[in-house]
């Protein structure tokens, strides 16, 4: 199974939450990147996000995010 451009779009949507911060939240605007906007809507509909356009991590969200956080921290790990 490979990431489609949709995964990836979500992936960096996650990557912007403060995971371990369920008190902070994100605001996709309807101005935004179409990518950005989609990947929002889709977040909420798994359940990950409070609100179509961002609002907060769900605490299914939240673990995505932290396991999200830390797959890039590895990768991008020299």
């Amino acid at each position: 199974m490979l990431f489609k451009p949709e995964h990836l779009s979500e992936l960096n949507l996650l990557a912007q939450f403060e995971a371990g911060d369920p008190t902070h939240g994100i605001k996709v605007h309807s101005t935004a990147a179409e990518d950005a906007v989609s990947a929002a809507a889709r977040l909420h509909k798994k359940g990950l996000t409070t609100q179509v356009d961002g609002g907060y991590l769900t605490p299914l969200g939240q673990d995505a995010a932290q396991q999200a956080q830390t797959l890039l921290r590895v990768l991008t790990y020299r």
